[in-house]
This record gives structure tokens, C-alpha cells and sequence, in this order.
């Protein structure tokens, strides 16, 4: 048995510092053993007293550039949480020490051809080593991983097989993206227009799907309306990662929602008629990667901020027949911070408690490897909801 259950890596980022709140704050009674880690011991002490977490909680002091003190640190970890990023720069020492002990991983990655590369560099060291690795235990991309997990289960309750067509629409959302997000897509930017390869992993949506070409996909970059929603689309920014990441659910799973599965993400935007044109065509024009304007990462939102954000995202799942069913996901949080600082800790602890770690070795999604057992996780305790409408 591991000395920790969860060792959080990156402890005194905005973040992180989050992650290490909730985590004193639901599990501090003693029934999860846990321990704070950073580059600065001194960091880790103040962040340890300002967030309340006991005095005796444990720090460990580990570099993301010093892979010995990696490899000694996720030896003493059941699971490590990452919030270290953009993962691209500094997150493969880590996954690769996890990948060799068997440690379990969870982390808040929207960075797609990083991810794909460790997939062909480490899958096969974590199936044989029984390491969990599992990538986007955040906003990106656990609401949309799970949204069509769970829309695709009442498909086949309803028609009795899973719909070939699912839209993921933003119907409302408070709040802002992480420094964090907001610096990897930077990153991923920067590096696309270095690599022609790394684009090619861009842009191909089924890039996280080794070996699998499936069929054309709608154009989420296209503003129209949608008779699903009763309302005129715009673009959404984390479609890039969230589209890739349910393709890889599919491809993981056996392709329970079929070789010929197609998936959209588009956020809903106010007004009628030419208004809601207007509106729609003035969203798809917007770069919010232009300039500097996002949040550093370190920095983010008040507490009032976070704990008044909230995210609405429909799933429509489309039949042949032209029936469908449409679910719902909503958080009671701002989605980059307040909302994902829950959902990568109990990602975690799902690991930990629910999922049996015999034969599931690999690197994942959680959509394939734990979708109904985080989704009770998050209702019951991370502020999500899911339902029928």
C-alpha cells in the first residue's frame, strides 16, 4: 500500500491551491491520507496554513525538471493530481515516472497533440506497469466526456441503440477559462505553427484514436441555426479538445456509440430572428487566444466569482428516424476554477476507491474507464447535475 492516497503536485498554483481546499476541506477528517507538493517547501507551508489544511499535513518538495525527486515522490502515491502546466512544457517527467511505478494520474490536459503523444510513448509501459493515466479531469473535457456518455445511455434506453449524431450545446455559462487553459492553448498554438505534424494532430479529430479514421464531422466553426435548440450557434473554443476526447471514449470503449459516430460542440447565442444571426456570426469572429487578455496562470477569480459561476450544456442525441432525446449537464460553479478544482480531486478519489485497478493499465479518458461511478462521485459531491429533459 502506497504511504499517500493522493499526492497533489502543483499545490501552490491558483489551482492547485484550490484542489488542495476542497480536498482539506471534504476530506480532512483523516479518511483520505494526502500530502501537498511543489518546488518550495516554504510555498507549501504557507498555502498549507492560509487554505486551513492541518498543520500535519504533508509536504513534499519535487521539480518538474528533476526527474529523480518525480520518481521518488509518485512512489509514495496511490494517485498523483497534476495541475502543472501547460503539460506540453512541463508534464512528461511526471506521467512517464507514474507510467513506470504504476501510480495512478489524473490531470486538467486540453493540450491534444501533446496528449497524443504520450500515448504512443507511454500506453504501453502503463498497461504494463497497471498504471492509470487518465488525461482532462477538468471543465475540458469531464462535462462533455460524461454529458454524451450519459445522453447516449438513454439512446439506447429509449430507441434501444446509441444515436449515430450528438450535439453538445453551451446553453449558458458564468464564469472564465483557466490561466492555465488559457496558456496551453497558447502553447499548442505556438507549437502547431512550428510542427506541421502537431497541426496534422490538431485538426484531425479522431487524433486521439490511434489506428481509427471514422467519418466526416460537422463543422462546429460554421454560426447557424439549430432547430435541436430552438436558436442560432457560434463556435466554442474548447470544442478543439472536448470533440477529440469523446472520440477517444468511443475508440477506447469498442465504439459503443458506433464506427460511424458524429459529434459537435457550439455554444447558444441570445436573440432571434437576425438579431441571433448577428450575434452568432459576431461570436465566430471573436480570437479570445488574441493578444494577452486572458487570465496568467497563477492567477484567477475571486471566491465570490467562482461560487457565482455556473455552467447549462444540452446534449441532443439524433436518431435516423429523426427522434431524439436531450440531457442535460450543469455546474453549480465557475467552470475553469471553482467547478474543475472539484472535478479533478474526486476523479481521483474515484480512482482510489471505485474503480478496480486489475487489468486497466493505460492511458484513458473518463469516459471510458469510470463513467457511471464518477458521474455519482460528482452529483454527490462536485456540484454537477445530470438529467433527462
Amino acid at each position: 500500500m502506497a504511504e499517500f492516497d493522493i499526492v497533489l503536485y502543483g499545490a501552490t498554483g491558483f489551482t492547485g491551491r484550490l484542489v488542495a481546499e476542497y480536498l482539506a476541506q471534504r476530506y480532512g477528517d483523516g479518511g483520505v491520507r494526502w500530502a501537498m507538493a511543489g518546488r518550495s517547501l516554504s510555498k507549501l507551508e504557507q498555502v498549507r496554513d492560509e487554505i486551513g489544511a492541518p498543520a500535519g499535513t504533508p509536504l513534499l518538495a519535487a521539480n518538474a525538471d528533476d526527474p529523480a525527486a518525480l520518481r521518488a515522490m509518485v512512489a509514495r502515491a496511490g494517485v498523483v493530481i497534476t495541475t502543472v502546466g501547460p503539460y506540453q512544457l512541463h508534464g512528461e517527467p511526471l506521467l512517464a515516472a507514474c507510467a513506470a511505478a504504476g501510480t495512478g494520474y489524473v490531470d486538467l490536459c486540453g493540450e491534444p497533440a501533446w496528449m497524443r503523444q504520450m500515448i504512443d510513448k507511454y500506453d504501453d509501459a502503463a498497461k504494463a506497469s497497471g498504471a492509470r493515466i487518465v488525461f482532462s479531469c477538468g471543465f475540458d473535457s469531464i462535462p462533455f466526456d460524461l454529458g454524451v456518455w450519459f445522453a447516449q445511455a438513454e439512446a439506447r434506453r429509449r430507441f434501444g441503440r446509441a444515436a449515430p449524431r450528438v450535439k453538445g450545446r453551451i446553453r449558458a455559462m458564468k464564469g472564465t477559462f483557466s490561466g492555465g487553459t488559457f496558456a496551453s492553448a497558447k502553447a499548442s498554438i505556438a507549437a502547431a505553427a512550428q510542427d506541421p505534424a502537431i497541426l496534422k494532430l490538431m485538426v484531425d479529430p479522431f487524433s486521439l484514436a490511434p489506428g481509427f479514421a471514422g467519418p466526416h464531422q460537422p463543422n462546429g466553426m460554421v454560426p447557424h441555426y439549430d432547430d435541436a435548440v430552438a436558436a442560432w450557434v457560434a463556435p466554442f473554443m474548447m470544442a478543439v479538445i472536448n470533440t477529440k476526447n469523446v472520440h477517444r471514449t468511443n475508440f477506447l470503449a469498442g465504439q459503443p456509440y458506433g464506427a460511424d459516430f458524429q459529434y459537435d460542440e457550439m455554444t447558444v447565442v441570445p436573440g432571434l430572428g437576425e438579431v441571433g444571426r448577428a450575434a452568432a456570426e459576431a461570436v465566430a469572429k471573436l480570437n479570445p487566444l488574441s493578444g494577452n487578455k486572458g487570465p496568467a496562470p497563477g492567477e484567477g477569480p475571486s471566491k465570490e466569482a467562482r461560487e457565482s459561476g455556473f455552467y447549462d450544456i444540452a446534449f441532443v442525441a439524433e436518431m435516423p428516424s429523426e427522434e431524439r432525446v436531450t440531457v442535460s449537464v450543469k455546474g453549480d460553479r465557475d467552470p475553469g476554477y471553482g467547478s474543475t478544482s472539484k472535478m479533478i480531486a474526486e476523479s481521483a478519489l474515484c480512482l482510489l476507491r471505485d474503480v478496480p485497478a486489475e487489468g486497466k493499465g493505460g492511458i484513458w479518458t473518463p469516459g471510458a474507464l469510470m463513467p457511471e461511478a464518477l458521474k455519482a462521485r460528482l452529483e454527490a459531491h462536485a456540484g454537477l447535475t445530470f438529467a433527462v429533459e
